[in-house]
């Protein structure tokens, strides 16, 4: 994924306050990546270490030493940052930049931006945004919904009963997120985040009746605008369901954008109640959540008895009473 300036400025600049001191110039330059820094050190002329490909922040201890400077230090100074490719400098706390820094941004097409917010305030809001611009994507076929608070994604051939199955848990009391396209996203160590297409607003196809807007059946608590996915599940014909889980004991999984996810396969049949299947996984994957695993117990159970058993025969095999 790729960000403008312009994008930034436009976008969030109100909840950054963004002021561009350097006018219109280089704002449709496209950002490297989600990387804030400080120049620290690069700029007391140590600069073999100095990543220049980066959105870069002056805070008030840049300014500060650079004002401690003469002006030909502080010329030296900032010619040896700036004959980098720098791609932005931000600047925090509404701080004044010297005139030998506006000079050189302008002549090396460098753009400058002013915010008001302290510097480590300006890094808080700002590293989400970024996040939220950088993060790998991907677009799946699938419904996803808000049951218990966890995140289903149903996923299955065309015409199997995703959106259906979907429509039944929303008139349950459940959330709709998306239908039939999911938008998903990473976020940090292995969150996934699926919402709809901007255009889709909470539509679903329901086949031999058409459009449905869920919004305007059901109301704004029937729908989501996004929600993290942690479970998906899997619906498949009965007589290709040859991977359903009996027990419980083998957890399968997914992978989608590098993250393994709990994956679980219903196979359909006549009569089944999909929707109270649906509304188990989700609180079976909050009882796992919360520490209770219970084909796990079953199972020591199960063993613990078959040793006690297996003790009993074992003394009465010995008893020649």
């Amino acid at each position: 994924m790729t960000l403008r300036l312009r994008d930034l400025v436009e976008g969030s600049g109100e909840a950054l306050q963004l002021e561009c001191l350097t006018g219109a110039m280089c704002l449709d330059r496209f950002l490297p990546d989600s990387e804030v820094a400080s120049p620290g050190l690069a700029l007391a002329g140590f600069t073999s270490r100095f990543i220049a490909n980066r959105i870069h922040v002056f805070g008030e201890t840049e300014i500060t030493y650079l004002a401690s400077l003469d002006s030909a230090g502080r010329q030296a100074a900032l010619e040896a940052l700036f004959g980098f490719e720098l791609p932005v400098v931000f600047v925090t706390k509404g701080l004044s930049v010297p005139p030998e820094m506006m000079a050189l941004a302008e002549e090396r097409q460098v753009p400058i931006v002013q915010t008001k917010l302290k510097t480590a305030e300006f890094y808080r809001r700002i590293k989400p945004v970024l996040e939220e611009a950088f993060a790998p994507r991907t677009t799946l076929h699938g419904s996803l919904a808000d049951v218990y608070g966890v995140g289903l994604l149903f996923i299955g051939r065309s015409g199997i009963g995703k959106s259906e199955c979907v429509l039944d848990l929303v008139e349950r009391g459940h959330r709709l997120v998306a239908d039939d396209v999911v938008q998903v996203s990473r976020r940090g160590n292995g969150v996934l985040i699926g919402r709809g297409h901007e255009l889709a607003q909470h539509h679903m196809e329901i086949r031999g009746i058409g459009l449905v807007d869920i919004s305007a059946l059901f109301g704004v608590r029937a729908i989501r605008q996004q929600k993290r996915i942690e479970v998906v599940v899997q619906l498949e014909d009965w007589e290709h369901a040859q991977e359903a889980e009996r027990t419980g004991l083998t957890q399968q999984e997914v992978e989608i954008l590098d993250v393994k996810v709990p994956k679980v396969i219903v196979p359909l049949n006549p009569g089944k109640n999909l929707t109270v299947i649906s509304e188990v996984v989700a609180m079976m994957h909050l009882l796992r959540y919360s520490g209770v695993d219970v084909a796990a117990s079953f199972n020591e159970r199960l063993i613990r008895r078959m040793k006690e058993q297996r003790g009993i025969r074992e003394y009465l095999q010995e008893d020649y009473e």
